[in-house]
């Protein structure tokens, strides 16, 4: 079972909760169709926001993998949920891309989970779904009826364990109540050009151009 369980279907739904099927809308705001009685057209969502009036849109929406960020008091009666996507851990940090040592693997599922609050590691388990290693993306929230979700529990494959909900509560408090930071800010040019070679493309500061 690794770091999950398997609550019943008449489960409450609570924070950790893993959702297969939760819907991901996928919109542009500078191409939306709009759809009623005259046809359908293309406008921007400037369009429809200076009209301050509801319309029916066309828009394209695709299933994800997704965790219950909100918390279980809240979970069991505010009107919304929000969950976080989960996807493929290779996708989520890409310094894993080309990682296939199992030493390389702990360095990065321990150490690197320490430095980088923007994901959550989740192990694969043929019983839950996850054929590979996986990742809750903090950086990608979907918002869902409550009603709904409790209606579609049979999409629930799974939840965290009481240990991986402990630390998957902490990480999503640390990664919104981060502060943001470039840290190589306080490097001079000699440190800084160290600092790109290992992160190519960083944008150095004015004051990074010469020693000062």
């Amino acid at each position: 079972m690794m770091i999950y369980d398997f609550p019943d279907s008449s489960s409450p739904i609570n924070q950790g909760d893993i959702f297969f099927g939760i819907p991901r809308l996928e919109i542009s705001l500078n191409n939306i169709i709009v759809a009623d009685e005259d046809g359908e057209r293309v406008v921007t969502w400037n369009d429809i926001a200076s009209s301050n009036e509801p319309v029916s849109i066309i828009a394209s929406v695709r299933p994800v993998i997704a965790i219950v960020a909100t918390q279980n008091c809240d979970a069991s009666r505010s009107r919304d949920i929000t969950l976080c996507e989960i996807s493929l851990f290779k996708d989520v940090e890409l310094k894993c891309k080309e990682t296939s040592s199992s030493k390389s693997w702990v360095n990065i599922i321990t150490q690197h989970a320490r430095i980088n609050q923007k994901w959550f590691y989740l192990p694969p388990n043929e019983e839950l779904g996850f054929s590979e290693k996986m990742a809750v993306d903090f950086m990608v929230t979907l918002r869902v009826p409550r009603a709904d979700l409790e209606d579609m529990r049979n999409l629930r494959k799974g939840r965290l364990n009481s240990i991986a909900d402990e630390h998957f509560r902490e990480r999503i408090s640390e990664f919104f109540r981060r502060y943001p930071y470039d840290e190589w800010y306080s490097l001079n040019q000699s440190e800084f050009d160290i600092y790109n070679r290992e992160h190519p493309g960083t944008p150095p500061f004015p004051y990074q151009a010469t020693d000062v």
